[in-house]
């Protein structure tokens, strides 16, 4: 009889109490796992903490906007009776519709005019070579650095000169200035991130500049667009200051001053109205930002991660 060969194989390991044993790792303590889920638990609670704080004014505005008038400071939280009549006074008493298009116009021309200068300034200080290239993009990084209320009287007397005082024109261009260096600084970063070799390839075949950017690096930027559209609606459509330092006649008013200025009252506010048309106010830039959700967080984390 032939003897048996020795077994070589080893008997599997059996997990101590208190561990668990995982395939191919040493197991892991039950005090060090303990510690991992109260401190995952601890994590969560801050985050649901925080984000029902960010949540609650938005909340109270929505639930205010849809109770009675004597019922706002005193009914609780929740209302216990349900009605929209403030939408309906909002559109009708206080010219809704009219300072709503304001809004649009300004914002789109806006939004549209810095999406445009912003791209080209962006890809020319990224990607083309030119004098004085340096000198011109620190000039206008420095114009970041100044407080926004130290030039509202530098631009109104400069814009009384112009003429363009108390005109829409006036106003999307002060927009345009104001939010064009930071919007050129974001395109130039996204710029810098795609492949020069692109470039180089198109114009052995021949393209000239400005079709290589419009064909070719503009798709590419994506991302980098929906983020200056989102951060240029949100801003314009919620500008308060400049708005109503501006335009000195009330027709003309964008929303947001407009509501102010009609709503507040000196002794009492009618807060139902009041909620109720910035409840209507808020839907476009919600609306905006579900539509480039998906290319705007791309465009935030866009290079945060090395492949």
């Amino acid at each position: 009889m032939s003897a048996e060969a020795p077994s070589t194989t080893r008997p599997a390991a059996v997990a101590r109490p208190g561990t668990a044993a995982r395939p191919g790792r040493p197991p892991v303590p039950a005090a060090i796992r303990r510690r991992r889920v109260a401190g995952r638990s601890a994590g969560y609670v801050f985050l649901v903490a925080l984000c029902g704080a960010t949540m609650f004014p938005f909340v109270w505005m929505l639930l205010t906007s849809v109770r009675r008038r004597d019922t706002v400071f005193g009914g609780g939280l929740i209302p216990h009776e349900i009605t929209f009549g403030a939408y309906a006074r909002a559109w009708s008493d206080l010219n809704y519709f009219s300072h709503f298009m304001t809004s649009v116009v300004v914002t789109s021309l806006t939004v549209l005019l810095v999406l445009a200068l912003a791209t080209l300034a962006g890809y020319s200080f990224a990607k083309l070579d030119f004098p004085g290239k340096q000198v011109i993009y620190v000039t206008l990084l420095t114009t970041l650095m100044m407080p926004v209320t130290a030039l509202i009287l530098p631009l109104f007397l400069q814009m009384k000169t112009l003429g363009l005082l108390n005109t829409r024109q006036g106003l999307i261009l002060v927009y345009v200035g104001l939010s064009l260096p930071f919007a050129m600084f974001l395109m130039r970063a996204f710029f810098e991130t795609l492949p020069d070799e692109l470039i180089h390839a198109a114009r052995v075949d021949g393209a000239g500049e400005f079709r290589i950017f419009l064909r070719i690096m503009l798709p590419l930027a994506a991302p980098g667009v929906a983020t200056v559209v989102v951060f240029q609606f949100l801003s314009t459509w919620n500008e308060f200051l400049f708005a109503q330092t501006f335009l000195q006649n009330p027709d003309i008013l964008p929303l947001q001053p407009h509501l102010f200025g009609v709503v507040r009252g000196q002794h009492v506010t009618d807060w139902p109205l009041l909620t109720a048309a910035l409840t209507m106010s808020v839907l476009p830039m919600v609306l905006v930002y579900m539509r480039m959700q998906r290319r705007f967080v791309a465009g935030l984390t866009l290079g945060a991660v090395k492949s």
